[in-house]
């Protein structure tokens, strides 16, 4: 049976992979985000001219569903790399945001 993955084993596996290959020295915060950057822009160009129902059935073509499966894997790798180099807890740092995002915008 395989371990459950969480944030900080998949972390590990990108920067022992980015090790593997030498890959540090490129690994700065400059290049991690525009790599983020990137890979978002891709993300966007799968639904860039879809309807608003289009975009909801997205995940109905195999295809396509694998590309923005891809797509997002790509953009939370470069997330949680840029996270690992700059010492910031990802899930933290979110759990701290929609604390400010709820007194900042209470519920009616």
């Amino acid at each position: 049976m395989t371990d459950p993955l969480d944030v900080a084993k998949l972390q590990r596996r990108l920067a022992e992979f980015a090790a593997a290959r030498h890959w540090q020295p490129y690994h700065t915060p400059k290049n991690l985000v525009a790599a983020l950057s990137v890979e978002a822009s891709e993300l966007v160009e799968i639904f860039q001219w879809l309807t608003p129902e289009e975009s909801a059935r997205v995940m109905d073509d195999a295809d396509t569903a694998h590309r923005v499966t891809d797509e997002v894997a790509d953009v939370l790798a470069y997330l949680l790399q840029l996270c690992e180099v700059l010492g910031i807890d990802p899930l933290a740092a979110l759990d701290a945001k929609i604390d400010r995002n709820e007194r900042r915008f209470p519920a009616p």
